[in-house]
C-alpha cells in the first residue's frame, strides 16, 4: 500500500529545503555584526553624544551631572528633573548618564518610556512599578539603584502624575526617576519638589556652529557660509532642528546656500522681508496689499511666516518707543488670529492698516 504523504509533511520538507538559501523577498538583510546603512539614519540618531564628554553645551550641568555619578553606588543619587526647550540635550544628557553608569548592562537597569505615547495611569501601575518593584542585578558590594527615564513627562495626565509621586515614594530603595520635559508648569509641585531640577537654556549660537561644522566635515558636505548663518538662525537655539534642516537640505540640493536652506523649509528669505517692510512702510495701502500678496503666492510663504519675521525686523528700525510698543502689540494679535486659522487676506489687511496707523504717528512725532 503506497504511503500517504500529508500536505504538512511537504510543507516541511520545502520549508527546510527553502531555509538553505537566501530569500530577501525585496528587503535588505543586514547580518549580525554589520551596522546598518549609515545614509539611511537620521543625522539626529547618527550624531547623538554617546558620551558626557560629546555633549555640545551646558557644561555646568554635565559637570554636575560627573558628580552625581559616583553617588549611585552609594543609592544617594537624588530624582532628576530635566526641563527646557525641546532639542537642548535634555535626553541625550540623561542617556549618556546611564551609560556612564550601568555600562553593558544598561539595558537590563533602565526602563525608557516615552509619556506621549504610554501616559496613563496604568502605565504607571503596570509597567513602571513592575520594573520598580524587581530587584536589580548588580555584582558589586552593593546593588544599583534601577533608573527609570520619563521622557516629555508633561503630556503624562494629572491622575498618571499623582500616581508616579506614590510610586517614587514607595521604591525609592532601589529605583531612581528621570523626568524630561519641556514645560515644567505642567508638572504637578509634588513631582517636582521630589526631584531636583536642572533647566537647559537654548543653545548657543557659538555651540551650535561647531557641532554643525562637526556633521558638515563628517559628512563632506559643500556648506556656504551663508547656509551656515542661515541654519543657526533658523534654528533658534534648537539642535536637533539644525541637524534635520541640515540633512533635508543636503537631500534637497548639493550646495547648502541661504537660499536652498530658507527654500527647504518655506521661510521668507531676509531679503524679501526687507522688501515686505519697505512696502509696509512705504508704498499706499493698495500697492502694498498687491505687492505682498504676489510675492506670498509666487514663493509660496505663509502670512504667519511673515508676520514673525516682520516683527524682529521691527526691533531693528529706530522709532520712537510708544510708536514700537503699539505696532509690536498689534501684530502680536494679527499672529495670534491667524494660528486659530482666520481668514489670510482679512489678517494681511489688518498688517498693512497697523502699518499704515505706525506711519502716521511717525509723523506725527516728528513734527
Amino acid at each position: 500500500m503506497a504511503e500517504v504523504i500529508s500536505p504538512m509533511d511537504i510543507d516541511d520538507n520545502e520549508e527546510e529545503n527553502h531555509s538553505l538559501k537566501p530569500n530577501n523577498k525585496g528587503k535588505n538583510v543586514v547580518v549580525a555584526g554589520t551596522p546598518p546603512d549609515s545614509r539611511a539614519t537620521p543625522w539626529v540618531e547618527k550624531y547623538r553624544p554617546q558620551s558626557l564628554a560629546d555633549v555640545a553645551a551646558h557644561r555646568d550641568i554635565v559637570d554636575t551631572s560627573n558628580t552625581l555619578t559616583p553617588l549611585t553606588s552609594e543609592n544617594r543619587l537624588p530624582h532628576l528633573l530635566l526641563y527646557g526647550p525641546p532639542g537642548t540635550g535634555k535626553t541625550s544628557t540623561i542617556l549618556a548618564v546611564a551609560r556612564k553608569l550601568y555600562g553593558s548592562q544598561m539595558h537590563n537597569m533602565v526602563l525608557e518610556l516615552n509619556a506621549s505615547d504610554d501616559r496613563g495611569i496604568d502605565v504607571v501601575r503596570q509597567q513602571i512599578q513592575d520594573f520598580a518593584s524587581t530587584q536589580s542585578f548588580s555584582f558589586g558590594p552593593k546593588p544599583s539603584v534601577k533608573l527609570v527615564l520619563l521622557d516629555e513627562a508633561d503630556a503624562m495626565t494629572k491622575d498618571a502624575q499623582f500616581a508616579l509621586r506614590r510610586v517614587i515614594e514607595k521604591y525609592t530603595k532601589s529605583t531612581r526617576f528621570a523626568l524630561i520635559c519641556n514645560h515644567v508648569n505642567k508638572v504637578i509641585p509634588a513631582l517636582q519638589s521630589r526631584c531636583t531640577r536642572f533647566r537647559f537654556a537654548p543653545l548657543d549660537s557659538v555651540h551650535v556652529t561647531e557641532r554643525l561644522k562637526h556633521v558638515i566635515a563628517a559628512e563632506g558636505l559643500d556648506v556656504h557660509e551663508s547656509g551656515l548663518a542661515a541654519l543657526v538662525q533658523l534654528c533658534n537655539g534648537d539642535m536637533r532642528k539644525a541637524l534635520n534642516i541640515l540633512q533635508s537640505t543636503h537631500m534637497a540640493s548639493h550646495q547648502i546656500t541661504e537660499e536652498a536652506v530658507y527654500l527647504c523649509t518655506g521661510n521668507p528669505l531676509p531679503k524679501d522681508i526687507e522688501k515686505i517692510s519697505y512696502w509696509l512702510l512705504n508704498e499706499s495701502y493698495t500697492a502694498s496689499f498687491r505687492r505682498i500678496s504676489e510675492i506670498k503666492t509666487r514663493k509660496g510663504l505663509a502670512l504667519v511666516d511673515i508676520v514673525r519675521e516682520v516683527t524682529m525686523f521691527v526691533f531693528k528700525i529706530k522709532m520712537p518707543s510708544g510708536v514700537r510698543v503699539q505696532l509690536i502689540n498689534d501684530l502680536a494679535d494679527i499672529e495670534y488670529r491667524l494660528t486659530f486659522g482666520c481668514n489670510d487676506k482679512l489678517q494681511l489687511g489688518s498688517l498693512i492698516a497697523t502699518f499704515t496707523r505706525a506711519r502716521s504717528a511717525l509723523v506725527a512725532a516728528a513734527k
